[in-house]
């Protein structure tokens, strides 16, 4: 009997130290998780979301910049023959 009793004190035991690693390595992560935040912070990075949404206006100004380097063409093409497109 003694000897259940010091396995189920040995098992209690190991089982509050696994417990409280646990929580230790739960305040661990949110502590380097702060710590990284703050750094990214600070670094002025953007987020993937902030990229995305302007690679897409750069996008489309880039699309407006063809179409209107294209109408110029023909505006310079006008002037040089001295005609007027109808």
């Amino acid at each position: 009997m003694k000897s259940d009793d010091r396995n189920l004190k040995f098992l209690d035991d190991l089982a509050n130290v696994a417990s409280g690693a646990m929580r230790s390595l739960g305040d661990v992560r949110e502590h380097v998780k702060t710590m990284v935040n703050g750094l990214l912070n600070e670094m002025d990075i953007v987020t993937r979301e902030e990229f995305e949404r302007v690679e897409a206006l750069a996008q489309k100004a880039r699309e407006h910049q063809i179409k209107l380097e294209k109408r110029i063409a023909v505006l310079e093409k006008q002037i040089k023959t001295g005609k007027k497109k109808k």
